[in-house]
């Protein structure tokens, strides 16, 4: 078995981070959430990965490498135009040969890992095995349709009128059996080869596609507010570990970890948080679910449930909440006289203000 992980997408739902930087590099917990998705591929056993990648492969590239650093050997595969996942597929028919493969969307993040998802279609090979959750909203997803006996009779893309609440995750798992699917797809009303009408093509040939509910968590981290759950989520897991510098005057509550190289002085610190090295904390509050990336500055201020990203830099504000801070952002007060806001905004930047 290999795996196909699809790394390219402009990530228009996470701008103006993702104007800068790829949106499966944005980090949860101080590391990128593609990390998470190949050492969720590596513990299944599957050595062999090809990454699909669009304009940003360069950057991708440089963060995972060969693949070695996770146990893999990583294969890049380019995709010129993002044109839908069945189209992914299409254009890595020569890479996965005849191999089953698991395909895996670079952005989703799944609690416990696809190790069980993957035992499971080992044990009885249907031509696809998909993944699925219940959400409150199906009209944004592909939606799957089960029989009495809970095989999987009927799949639609975000359809106006669901016929369930079951969402497909971003995980699929096929036999070369999905290449014929995929080679007799005509682009849907969105211009794009669907992955839901390859899986239909399957059903309606007679395949068996088979399906898992997923019992744990799963987010797609595809917009500020699933990325600061699934930071939230990661750090739950901390266990507290100060290697950094930690000054005597310091109040540290809770599970937080403070990496070698950090520095926190004068300082309160409410765990769950993570502190990356370089980073440098003075006479602050930082509070629960909170992932300062490596060499951040805050001093005199507040901040919490926020993700700040390399090299961002926030003094004398008195509070920051539920925020995502890019890399080498500065927050500062405004002056006092006049009492008016001063702002140099990026496209697509989002700004709620307390007058």
């Amino acid at each position: 078995m290999k795996a196909l992980v699809l790394a390219g997408g402009s990530g228009t739902r996470l701008r103006p981070i993702t104007h800068t930087s790829a949106k499966q590099l944005v980090p949860v917990a101080n590391k990128p959430v593609l990390f998470y998705v190949l050492e969720a591929i590596a513990a299944t056993g599957v050595t062999e990965v090809g990454m699909v990648v669009g304009s940003t492969q360069e950057e991708i590239e440089r963060a995972v490498g060969d693949g070695s650093a996770f146990g893999l050997e990583v294969t890049y595969l380019r995709q010129d135009a993002p044109l839908g996942l069945a189209h992914a597929v299409l254009i890595s028919r020569e890479y996965l040969g005849d191999d089953d493969f698991v395909m895996y969307l670079g952005d989703n993040f799944i609690v416990g890992g696809i190790d069980p998802v993957v035992r499971r279609f080992h044990a009885d090979r249907p031509a696809a095995q998909i993944m699925l959750t219940r959400v409150t909203d199906p009209r944004q997803f592909g939606v799957a349709e089960l029989d009495a006996s809970g095989r999987v009779v009927g799949l639609e893309e975000k359809p106006p009128a669901p016929k369930s609440d079951l969402a497909l995750v971003g995980v699929y798992i096929f036999t070369p059996a999905v290449h014929d699917a995929v080679a007799a797809l005509k682009p849907s009303w969105r211009g794009e080869l669907e992955i839901t009408d390859a899986i239909q093509w399957l059903i309606d040939a007679g395949r068996r596609v088979e399906s898992t509910e997923v019992s744990g968590y799963w987010k797609d981290t595809g917009n500020v507010t699933d990325m600061l759950e699934v930071n939230r989520l990661v750090l739950e897991g901390l266990e507290q570990r100060l290697d950094g510098k930690v000054a005597d005057d310091c109040e540290i509550i809770g599970r937080v970890v403070v990496e070698a190289g950090a520095e926190v002085a004068g300082s309160r610190i409410v765990g769950p948080v993570i502190v990356g090295a370089g980073a440098v904390i003075r006479d602050s509050y930082v509070g629960p679910f909170t992932s300062v990336a490596e060499n951040c500055h805050i001093a005199e201020s507040e901040i919490e449930y926020s993700i700040m990203l390399h090299r961002a830099s926030i003094h004398g504000v008195r509070r920051i909440e539920a925020s995502l801070i890019g890399r080498d952002v500065e927050v500062t007060p405004a002056p006092n006289t006049p009492r008016a806001h001063r702002l140099v905004l990026g496209d697509h930047s989002k700004v709620q203000i307390s007058s």
